[in-house]
């Protein structure tokens, strides 16, 4: 091995590198070429014996010589003609280029210490992976936009300002403004990140680190026996079809720390950080008990504690318990962490705080009286002394307790306390079609004589005038299983058509109801012919949560609130009924340039990055700051556009999942290497398991 006073290197394939070097400056632009010729006629004449027996350092750069100098460049690199068997590295990366008969890699231009451009021979110096330059930077800490440079290295932002050294790759952000990557807290992907490498459609907005485990749901800890009991209650809750669960999972872990361990083995599209479901737990402790609801013994909840803390030891990032009656089976049954007693949440809480690490995530009803449950939210505070996020959205059976919630997040802050609420971007929407889940007509006998057919079959059938009467007359008299959302699916007062460039914020005139009135048709008329458009893929869009009012100003008054911030989007969940992984994305077009009554581009930033990282212990991401993470975008604010859902079947088992997509993305970085470059993936994947708080 023959090593420069840098630490480059040039070594035979037997020979093993050492590290020496921190950085790597790579001669690229015009006229280039001619410059590492000059350089090669000038090392041929200072070393002139070494052509024939080996490798020469001049001046920092290893050469094998020879009467060839034929250089061409390759990706910012130059190779020239060397012996078979010769390999150059970079040491400092671990790098290297086995060099086939003929080649041999100039590697030049090596960086010193607080050196800057170093033009001797004409030669320009790289000190950086990559300047961002020109760009809006909104920074994520709510600081008002500046036009800035920003500089990476090794993965971590290193300069943000007037950047004067080179990187390796120059990315141009002119016109455009540079944000964190959005660190989404509230995702499903526990299945999806076993099998899949893209945890799309998140990755598609922006998002470079995704929370799961969210709701208490989950599939560590299992028993063998058990599979299928967690798989028909991620069904039931999530909407992820059994059959694509059931073909898709591997199950080769018992534990949580060896499902941790199977993610840590897959290379993703961004960074993944899991937290301990309720729901398993209970499961694999009680056994048939925690489906019966039954109270867990003290030792039961013992064990949980124990199995919680060994969760959180190996890398988990929280624990989470969901307590809503909206979280069934597909057979209609109760979650299994429902029922569970105070004592029994109190208790594992007690054992987070034995831990000293991990956040606590909870989704309740907020019923009419909720002191009950403020109590216990105080009680497992108190119990655990960890940070703690809450799920809050506004209903129509209490359209003003989210209020009271509020309320009860400025009283445990101001006690000492970290708990923030996760709020929804807009309102919590059904998205209504035959390909879909949930439609007007799915228990009518007449589609369901048809519902076998593929979609664009059943639209032509539907069509014929004896099936729509058949259709549009039936009594819809079918048994009907519980399925989540199905009791909005006839509420066309507050049902809208979902068009190519989609209205979230519609008002009642757009209504189905409103629009057949005007018409003089049946509102169950115009929904038939709109699902029956682009041959069956018409879709409807009904809100649920968060539109009481028939407007989102609701949604204004919980993103404004100091102890809230983004979450809900479910990424990776309700893959036939609602697709609000675009949350993100949503907030910079709507809520920060579209909407009249606004926020600054700056606060929506913050809410989907520093402070959700935050409220998650993620202190190394979520700002564009020194030393924190490279997760970078640079967006087209002024033409970011979210595009019509579309269901595609790529689960295992040929599943069906509602994904949307957005264009303005122009770069997506994770830890400083481009994962999305104009919202098409380039194959890279630096995404890891993230394993604990930071």
């Amino acid at each position: 091995m023959t090593t420069t006073s840098q630490g480059w290197v040039l070594h035979h394939e037997g020979d093993r590198c050492a590290s020496r070097s921190s950085r790597m400056i790579v001669a690229c632009g015009t006229g280039v070429g001619r410059n590492a010729r000059q350089l090669l006629l000038d090392a041929s004449s200072a070393s002139s014996a070494s052509a024939r027996s080996g490798p020469s350092l001049v001046s920092g750069i290893a050469v094998q010589l020879r009467r060839r100098t034929h250089v061409v460049e390759k990706q910012g690199r130059f190779w020239d003609t060397c012996p078979a068997g010769w390999v150059l590295g970079c040491t400092n990366t671990r790098q290297s280029v086995r060099l086939p008969e003929g080649f041999l890699g100039i590697w030049w231009g090596v960086l010193l210490a607080g050196a800057g451009n170093d033009t001797r021979r004409g030669v320009p110096m790289t000190e950086y992976d990559q300047v961002i330059r020109g760009g809006v930077v909104v920074d994520g800490t709510g600081a008002p936009e500046r036009v800035a440079d920003v500089a990476v290295r090794d993965g971590r932002i290193v300069e943000v300002g007037r950047v004067s050294g080179r990187g390796h790759r120059e990315v141009s952000a002119d016109g455009a403004h540079v944000l964190p990557g959005f660190v989404d807290i509230h995702t499903h992907y526990d299945g999806q990140a076993t099998w899949a490498d893209q945890m799309q459609p998140s990755s598609w907005h922006g998002v470079t680190t995704v929370v799961m485990g969210n709701c208490g749901v989950g599939f560590a800890p299992v028993a063998g026996h058990d599979h299928d009991r967690l798989i028909a209650l991620m069904e039931g809750v999530e909407d992820i079809p059994a059959t694509a669960l059931a073909e898709g999972l591997k199950w080769e872990w018992t534990s949580f720390p060896e499902y941790l361990d199977h993610l840590a083995v897959r290379r993703h599209d961004v960074d993944i950080a899991a937290q301990v479901p309720h729901a398993a737990l209970r499961l694999f402790v009680m056994g048939d008990r925690a489906v019966a609801d039954e109270d867990a013994t003290e030792a039961e909840v013992a064990a949980m504690g124990r199995l919680t803390v060994e969760a959180l030891e190996a890398g988990a990032l929280g624990f989470s318990t969901s307590r809503t009656v909206n979280h069934k089976t597909r057979a209609g049954e109760l979650i299994f962490s429902y029922g569970a007693a105070a004592s029994e949440l109190v208790g594992i809480a007690t054992a987070m705080h034995g831990a000293g690490s991990g956040v606590i995530q909870m989704i309740t009803d907020w019923s009419a009286d909720s002191r009950p449950e403020f109590d216990l939210v105080r009680a497992m505070l108190a119990a655990s002394g960890r940070p703690m996020s809450i799920s809050l959205l506004q209903t129509r059976a209490a359209p003003d307790k989210h209020r009271d919630v509020l309320g009860f997040l400025d009283e445990v802050n101001a006690e000492g306390h970290r708990v923030r609420a996760q709020v929804a971007a807009r309102a919590i929407g059904l998205i209504l079609g035959l390909e879909c889940t949930l439609h007007p007509f799915m228990f009518s006998p007449g589609w369901r004589a048809i519902s076998h057919l593929p979609v664009a079959e059943q639209a032509r059938r539907m069509a014929d005038p004896t099936v729509r009467a058949q259709i549009l007359d039936g009594d819809g008299s079918v048994e009907r299983a519980f399925i989540a959302g199905s009791g909005h699916v006839t509420q066309f007062e507050q049902m809208f058509e979902l068009g190519e460039e989609p209205d979230y914020e519609p008002g009642p005139e757009q209504s189905l109801a409103a629009r057949a009135a005007a018409c003089g048709r049946t509102p169950e008329e115009l929904a038939y012919d709109i699902l029956l458009s682009d041959n069956g893929r018409g879709m409807l869009y009904k809100p649920s949560g968060n539109y009481v009012s028939g407007d989102l100003g609701v949604v204004g008054e919980m993103l404004g609130h100091r102890y809230t911030v983004a979450g809900l989007s479910d990424g990776g969940a309700h893959v036939g009924t609602i697709c609000d992984a675009s949350f993100p994305t949503y907030l910079l077009t709507h809520w920060a340039r579209d909407r009249d009554n606004r926020f600054s581009l700056p606060e929506m930033v913050r809410t989907q990055t520093s402070r959700t990282a935050e409220a998650v212990g993620l202190s190394d991401r979520g700002s564009i700051r020194p030393g924190l993470r490279a997760d970078l975008l640079v967006v087209d604010h002024a033409n970011l556009r979210l595009h019509k859902p579309q269901m595609v079947f790529d689960l295992p088992a040929g599943g069906g999942r509602l994904l949307q997509s957005a264009s303005g993305y122009v770069h997506t970085f994770v830890g400083g290497v481009e994962t999305y470059r104009d919202g098409e993936a380039t194959g890279e994947l630096p995404g890891r398991l993230v394993r604990g708080a930071r």
